[in-house]
C-alpha cells in the first residue's frame, strides 16, 4: 500500500532551526523529508531569509546548510505575485501575507512555522485548505496518521 507523501511548506525559522540544532522537532521534520514521506516546499523568500540570517549570524553553518538543501531537494516555489499577497493581507497580518500566499499557491498539505499566532483565525482557515502547525504539531499529526495508512 502506497502512503501519501505530504507536501509541507517550511517557514524560515523552522528551516534554520532544523539546520542549526541536532535535536528538536524542526530537525525531525527535516529527517522526515530526507527519509521520503514529506516533500519539502519553500519559497524564494524563505531561501533568501535563511541564507541572509545564516550568513550574518552563523556563517560557519552555511556549508552544512547548503549541503543539506542539496540533499533534501526542496521544491522551491516562486514568490507570489503582488495581487496574491494583497489578497492574503485581507485575512492575515501584512508581515505573514507573503508566506501564506506562497504556501497557498504551492498547494501544500501543511504550513510549518513557529509563528502561528496570526495564522489561527477563522479568516485564514477559510482562505486556505491546509493546516498551519508548529514543527512539533506536524510530528504529532504524522504519528497519528501512520497507523491508518499502514
Amino acid at each position: 500500500m502506497e502512503v501519501k507523501r505530504w507536501r509541507v511548506f517550511l517557514d524560515t525559522s523552522p528551516l534554520i532551526g532544523g539546520v542549526v540544532s541536532s535535536t528538536g522537532a524542526a530537525r525531525e521534520v527535516l529527517c522526515l523529508v530526507e527519509a521520503g514521506p514529506i516533500e519539502l516546499v519553500i519559497s524564494r523568500q524563505v531561501l533568501i531569509e535563511a541564507d541572509r540570517n545564516l550568513s550574518t549570524k552563523l556563517p560557519a553553518v552555511v556549508p552544512d546548510y547548503e549541503r543539506l538543501l542539496k540533499a533534501l531537494k526542496p521544491s522551491v516555489v516562486e514568490d507570489p505575485v503582488p495581487e496574491a499577497v494583497k489578497e492574503a493581507r485581507s485575512v492575515i497580518h501584512h508581515n505573514d501575507a507573503p508566506i501564506l500566499a506562497a504556501a497557498r499557491k504551492a498547494n501544500v498539505d501543511y504550513l510549518v512555522s513557529w509563528n502561528t499566532k496570526h495564522f489561527h483565525t477563522r479568516l485564514v482557515r477559510e482562505f486556505v485548505h491546509f493546516q498551519v502547525v508548529t514543527p512539533g504539531e506536524l510530528l504529532q499529526e504524522f504519528r497519528r496518521m501512520l497507523p491508518s495508512q499502514l
